[in-house]
């Protein structure tokens, strides 16, 4: 099979390497402008462009595939590129962009995407962050015949993973993102033989997953220690967790529940020694933080990162 590739971060090269390894003929990959990134705010190729210019894939990255959109003419050339580069399907793994109807009947088998979730339960931009979030057990990968409608197409082919305990949003990445790359290799040979099943999603049990925002962040101490607990590892590694210690920003990367109710006001520390951790009072029970870091600072361990900065007595706000 010839398929068209579309995607822009590590989970999606992820899939693309998947299937550059497994020998499907890729003639064309999709992915989205160079972004300004790093310190210098120099224009960065997405990891997918990377993948794709590193093994001689050509390349286009369109602005808009929508022709009723702000950028018709763009979205015209993308419209006659895919039309002229013969292909079979489409894979689609966090692109960014909507895929307008005109695109999904371009392919033969149609566009097929990777969802890094159990559909219906988390639909949207975030699912990895939100199961964790939510405290779910359980997520996985779902191979999804696109349609118009937000992740709500018929389900291809799934594969689960559990969500341990201390897994954080980056971890779990990384489970999600080889489990995508192997399933959508299986799910093509499989519609090569004609035997790829075609399942509806129900409606009942499913969720929107918004995009993460930096302002989601700021933790509030007055929620119960369980709930804290889930965010910080959500939030892990990106927007990172955050709440003002005496007025100083924090960040908080890794934290663990402390059960019993402390009877100390929400945001009281109540210990902090490299043996007990960072141990702060909470709406319900108390938060042992375990790896913090100061503004302009690194990453600690908390008996490293109190060595140059003290906590016992303060309190975050």
């Amino acid at each position: 099979m010839k398929i068209i590739f579309a995607g822009t971060p590590e989970f999606a090269a992820a899939a693309l390497a998947s299937l550059h390894g497994a020998g499907f003929e890729i003639p064309l990959v999709l992915t989205q402008p160079d972004r300004p990134a790093g310190r210098g705010m120099q224009l960065q190729a997405s990891p997918v462009k990377q993948f794709a210019l590193a093994h001689d894939i050509p390349v286009a990255q369109p602005v808009s595939l929508r022709l009723d959109g702000k950028y018709p003419q763009v979205a015209q050339e993308a419209h006659e590129l895919l039309k002229a580069t013969p292909h079979d399907a489409m894979v689609v793994a966090a692109y960014g962009l909507i895929l307008p109807r005109s695109v999904l009947d371009i392919p033969r088998y149609g566009c097929i995407n990777i969802h890094a979730s159990l559909l219906p339960r988390w639909r949207g931009a975030a699912p990895i962050h939100r199961a964790i979030e939510a405290g779910d057990t359980e997520t996985g990968v779902t191979i999804m015949q696109m349609e118009e409608g937000l992740d709500t197409g018929p389900m291809r082919l799934i594969g689960r993973v559990p969500i341990a305990a201390d897994d954080t949003t980056g971890s779990l990445h990384d489970k999600l993102a080889a489990l995508g790359g192997t399933l959508i290799v299986e799910a093509l040979r499989q519609l090569e033989r004609g035997a790829l099943p075609c399942t509806p999603q129900p409606e009942a049990g499913a969720n929107y997953a918004a995009k993460i925002s930096k302002e989601e962040a700021a933790l509030d101490f007055a929620q119960p220690a369980q709930v804290l607990a889930r965010k910080i590892r959500a939030f892990n590694p990106f927007p990172g967790a955050s709440a003002a210690f005496n007025g100083v920003p924090i960040k908080l990367w890794r934290a663990e529940l402390v059960p019993g109710t402390s009877g100390k006001a929400p945001g009281q520390v109540l210990a902090a020694s490299s043996q007990d951790g960072v141990v702060v009072a909470c709406g319900e029970d108390a938060l042992r933080l375990t790896e913090l870091q100061k503004p302009g600072g690194k990453r600690l361990p908390v008996a490293e990162f109190l060595k140059g900065f003290a906590m016992q007595g303060g309190r975050f706000e």
